[in-house]
């Protein structure tokens, strides 16, 4: 059997269960199903909500999939790939290294570690240079476009 006929299946299938679950919960009406919730009970929302989820996970797994075997497939879109995950990891580490980490008080009480403050400060710095390194690439790559 064809891929492609695979992936029709299962997308009617998954829309023909969307659409008998809506008519579930369109059918009970909005006051009984908030007054089911409101008793714990969420028989009417459950299924759709698990038909959802569970055509998420297919979206992330088969977007993974595919991903990877376009990347293993081709030797310079896997170098390119990794040189990318390289420099990523190099600004992290730069990120990381420039932080420093001091116990904080929170708002509700709460004390944020040392620890915890490095990891906030390392996502800040980390954001910060990745859009320096942006603006720069734009730049430059303007800058010698003019040349041209």
């Amino acid at each position: 059997m064809n891929f492609h006929k695979i992936v029709k299946i299962v997308t009617g299938i998954l829309g023909v269960l969307g659409i008998v679950f809506l008519f579930m919960v369109i059918g009970s009406g909005d006051e009984e199903v908030k007054a089911a919730a409101a008793m714990g009970d969420y028989s009417k929302i459950s299924p759709l909500i698990t038909l959802s989820q569970v055509i998420l996970g297919i979206a992330i797994i088969a977007t993974l999939v595919f991903s990877l075997l376009g990347l293993f497939s081709d030797k310079e879109k896997l170098k390119k790939a990794l040189f990318s995950i390289v420099g990523l990891l190099v600004v992290l580490g730069v990120a990381y290294a420039t932080s420093e980490g001091v116990e904080t008080p929170m708002k509700d009480g709460e004390v944020l570690s040392a620890a915890g403050s490095r990891l906030v400060g390392t996502g800040i710095r980390m954001f910060y240079f990745l859009a320096i390194i942006a603006i720069g690439s734009m730049l430059f790559a303007s800058v010698k476009k003019l040349i041209k």
